[in-house]
């Protein structure tokens, strides 16, 4: 909010935000920070801003709610500051805004008006942290290092201030700050997915082209330099600010023939700017002329001399530098690292020098030199790394890739050879693509000759090793040529050469696939062309070697829905669970992995259950020294116990048993799907049992204590099942694993709080002194009542649950009502989630039953909108509402409210219901409104 939108935001010449992507994901992303704020920082929530906000708002009166005074058009907050004056202000069409906490209910309130909303208060509050902070604070955000002296401020104008006040100020303003980096870096990693230039290229590139300012006659350059020595992290030069805008760096370069020229280098490309000699001057970043694909090209245009002198092959082969940067989603698997290399020549083996001098004869060599050479080239032992890199450093790596781009099949045949030999190694494999080399093994994809293109596809399975890699074969083409290199039918084992051409070129187009699959756009674009019902007729063959990158690659793919679709109208799964039973580890983890990602769908599992596949998977447990075996195996067991039917067939196995020896001393991915598989098979009655006979209490307590955010939402599930059962509850709370979950409710992952606040309810339904255990917590129920600002739904149904059982015991239900648990739930009833919905009432319920709570409720205005879900087709809705309007009614002025909105019909309509409870609380609400409109005819009779 400090220079992402000054200087990174995209602004108009009148002061307005621009309509671009950049604005729109800056905008986004300053709403989710603000609507969260409230909940993540409560205490600078409540700071009261230096001057308020004011801007033009689409709000009117009828969008607030209770706990605002409404009159006319106007509307002011109850909060005040210490002057009086509301924290809140609308005063159509203006709206005066003096804290955080006061900003996050508006644009809760605004719902999908937020972004608009956003624009407007940026547009009109060019300087937001002015007004927020004050005029100390903010003009020290742009300084660099200046929060150090930030921290020493204390706001000499206001000597009255507390000590309290001046430290809130100190941390909202860190707060702020890091947000604004938090942008910023945001803001660079999503320009970087449109980027044709990045700074290892344009890097590359400054270096190439110093060699042309040297002295003699085929000098060109007089000097290039950089206009900043500092580097960034991520190798840019430009400031982070402009580094939003896409640019990477600025160069000055003195061509002999031209006057200078003052180059701006940028992911788009590069260009001219106004003028700059150091950063600093706004004016000067302009674009004053076209955008050029590379420095070279610029250079061409404005230096007769330069394009004149430059060797136009160099140019083309030297000077190209991988356009591609990295924006794929999708999880590294390598990471693009420096080379190590050897000390000294001394340290260098012969081989080294003999490449040195095959790459000579290669360079000078005529076609049937250069066929001779690769053979000798490939009589050593390429796959050692000072050989591969003797092939770089002697510029063979590059011969082999314009070997690439001729016509002759044996030079190219020998090349790819090698390429898929030295590919194995990291360095080469970025060498490779910086130098483009996967352009021209996409382009012989097309190639008549088969082995070629089973060279090319097994090349490009090694080289898409990472990111960059995987997105140029995306962007040059190649994910289609490759899933057309899988048009081949396995008939049968005996295959004559032609069809055994065929197989090889169909299997390495698989493991091409198998590394670029590991991109989420990848993905798609394999599913796009076709690819999936290709994989799965392949998934038929009686070889190994085929199976093993076919069902990779579409246990890979398995991740997206609508592949998993596919393989499940394809009849895949099938072959899955065949192959579960094979000789080969590799594959075996294959499929398993392949049935847990798909079997998040029922009719996966149903599928794995009807082919009997469900016995394999637990024969896979024995092989508990090949961990990624067992990950694979032990999360299809998980996923496929979500059915009861195959927890069934899984007790007849003895499968818990196993599972519960394997929660100590296993990794992560392993415990996560152990623990998960655990959880659902605990939810039967009698596995309660076995996992406190077989001693799983005490190693799934222990590992409530981890970090592993997927790991203890598991935990907590399966604890939480297991507490059900009495004993199992004995031994639980011996183990202090009550106060561990309790503990969880702080951890900042929403999926962990709600999974922590479920497993309480049953601690609180089956602990024999449940209320005493809440109260004993220190700030335990504190945290309850905080969880209610959360804006995650899933959080907040298991928080009303928690409640329902908490607020049983009324001295726990005392402390509730003074930590004002009943305005928390009121805000919430406005709801439209049917789950929140039910517990929420059964919440309000619960609360009714202490001292002067239905008023409360009434106040908090909680009984018009709960009188709304008696039109909920939810059975469980409606016999949780039935249940709290009952108690409502015992409030006189509740039983006005209920008739006059209507509900007394729908009421009597509950009392035909199943359950007897609802029943009599329905005719009992009933009962009460018309022993109130009775009580009120008679008054009016006797005055009368």
């Amino acid at each position: 909010m400090g220079v992402s939108l000054t200087k990174a935001a995209q602004w108009t010449s009148n002061g307005k935000l621009e309509s671009t992507p950049m604005n729109e994901s800056l905008l986004k992303n300053i709403q989710r920070f603000v609507e969260q704020f409230s909940f993540d920082h409560p205490q600078e929530a409540e700071h009261v801003f230096e001057e308020p906000l004011q801007w033009s708002t689409t709000l009117v009166a009828s969008d607030f709610k209770p706990g605002y005074d409404i009159s006319d058009s106007t509307v002011q907050s109850h909060e005040k500051d210490n002057e009086g004056q509301p924290l809140l202000q609308l005063s159509p069409p203006f709206v005066y805004v003096r804290s955080f906490s006061q900003l996050s209910k508006l644009l809760h309130l605004a719902e999908e008006r937020k972004l608009e909303e956003v624009r407007a208060c940026l547009e009109e509050n060019t300087d937001p942290m002015v007004k927020i902070l004050g005029l100390n604070f903010a003009t020290n955000v742009d300084v660099e290092g200046a929060l150090p002296e930030v921290l020493c401020l204390k706001d000499e104008g206001k000597e009255e201030d507390s000590a309290m006040d001046s430290n809130i100020k100190i941390k909202l303003f860190m707060l702020l700050q890091n947000k604004d980096k938090q942008v910023l870096s945001q803001l660079l990693e999503e320009i970087s997915e449109k980027v044709r230039l990045d700074a290892t290229a344009v890097k590359n590139e400054v270096e190439l082209l110093k060699q042309f300012c040297k002295e003699g006659e085929k000098r060109v350059l007089k000097s290039l330099r950089y206009t900043s020595d500092f580097e960034f992290s991520n190798g840019c030069r430009a400031p982070p600010w402009r580094q939003a805008h896409g640019e990477i760096c600025y160069v000055v370069i003195e061509p002999c023939d031209t006057e200078t020229l003052y180059i701006t280098c940028s992911t788009a490309g590069v260009f001219l700017n106004g003028g700059m000699t150091h950063e600093g001057e706004e004016s000067s970043y302009e674009r004053v002329s076209d955008v050029y694909e590379d420095l070279v090209t610029l250079l061409k245009s404005r230096s007769p001399r330069f394009a004149e002198n430059i060797n136009k092959q160099t140019s083309a082969e030297a000077m190209h530098v991988e356009p591609f940067s990295e924006s794929s989603s999708e999880s590294e698997e390598e990471e693009e690292q420096p080379e190590r290399r050897p000390e000294s020549d001394t340290d260098l083996p012969s081989e080294y020098w003999q490449i040195q001098k095959l790459v000579k004869y290669l360079k000078g060599g005529d076609q049937t030199a250069s066929v001779l050479t690769l053979c000798a080239m490939m009589d050593l032992n390429l796959m050692q790394e000072t050989c591969q890199l003797a092939i770089r450093d002697s510029g063979g790596l590059e011969i082999l890739l314009n070997l690439l781009d001729t016509d002759d099949v044996k030079c190219k045949t020998g090349s790819l050879k090698i390429l898929r030999k030295i590919s194995h190694n990291m360095q080469m494999r970025q060498t490779i693509v910086d130098m483009r080399g996967l352009q021209s093994m996409v382009k012989i994809l097309d190639s008549s000759v088969k082995e070629l293109k089973a060279l090319a596809a097994e090349t490009i399975a090694n080289v898409a090793k990472f990111r960059r890699a995987r997105r140029a074969v995306r962007q040059y083409g190649g994910i289609k040529k490759l899933v057309k290199l899988l048009d081949f039918t396995p008939k049968s084992d005996n295959l004559s050469t032609d069809l055994e051409k065929d197989m090889e070129v169909a299997r390495c187009g698989a493991l091409a696939l198998w590394s670029c699959s590991r991109s989420t756009k990848n993905k798609e674009a394999i599913r796009k062309a076709g690819g999936i019902p290709l994989l799965g007729r392949l998934l038929k063959s009686p070889h190994e070697n085929m199976l093993i990158p076919v069902v990779g690659t579409l246990q890979e793919c398995a991740s997206k829905e609508n592949c998993r679709v596919i393989i499940h109208t394809e009849g895949m799964v099938k072959d899955f669970v065949k192959n579960l039973s094979s000789d080969s580890d590799e594959l075996q983890m294959h499929c398993a992995s392949a049935i847990f990602k798909c079997a998040e769908d029922k009719q996966t599992r149903d599928l794995v259950r009807k082919f009997k596949g469900l016995q394999p998977l637990v024969s896979l447990l024995g092989k508990a020294d090949n961990k990624d075996l067992l990950a694979a195996a032990t999360g299809a067991i998980w996923k496929c116990s979500n059915s009861p039917e195959n927890v069934a067939i899984f007790q007849k196995h003895k499968a818990l048993e196993t599972l519960l020896r394997l929660l100590t001393d296993q990794p992560e991915e392993v415990l996560v799907n152990v623990v998960g598989a655990v959880g659902e098979f605990a939810q039967i009655p009698v596995n309660k049992a076995t996992v406190r006979t077989c001693g799983g209490i005490k190693p799934l307590v222990n590992l409530l204590t981890g970090t592993n955010q997927a790991l203890l939402v598991n935990v907590t599930k399966a604890v939480g099942a297991c507490a059900t059962d009495k004993d199992n509850m004995v031994i639980i709370k011996q183990l202090d694993g009550v106060c561990l979950v309790w503990s969880l409710l702080k951890n900042p992952c929403a999926d962990v709080q709600s999974s922590a606040a479920w497993a309480l309810c049953p601690f609180l339904e089956n602990a024999k002194d449940a209320g005493e255990l809440a109260r004993s917590l220190v700030g335990g129920l504190e945290v309850i009542v905080n969880l209610l600002k959360s804006t995650n739904n899933e959080v907040l149904t298991s928080i009303c649950a928690a409640i329902t059982k908490i607020a049983k015991d009324k001295d726990s239900l005392a402390i509730l009502t003074d930590l004002e648990v009943v305005p928390l739930l009121a805000k919430l009833t406005n709801t439209t989630d049917e789950r929140l919905r039910r517990h929420l009432a059964e919440a309000i319920c619960q609360c009714c039953v202490w001292g002067k709570n239905r008023k409360s409720f009434r106040v908090a205005g909680a009984v018009v909108p709960l009188t709304r879900y008696l039109k909920s087709e939810d059975g469980l809705v409606l016999n949780s509402t039935v249940m709290a309007l009952y108690e409502l009614s015992k409030d006189p002025h509740n039983c006005i409210i209920i008739h006059e909105k209507g509900a007394v019909q729908m009421l009597i309509h509950m009392i035909r219901s199943d359950n007897e409870e609802v029943q009599e609380a329905a005719a009992r609400c009933v009962r009460n409104i018309r022993l109130l409109a009775q009580a009120n005819k008679d008054a009016k009779r006797l005055i009368t």
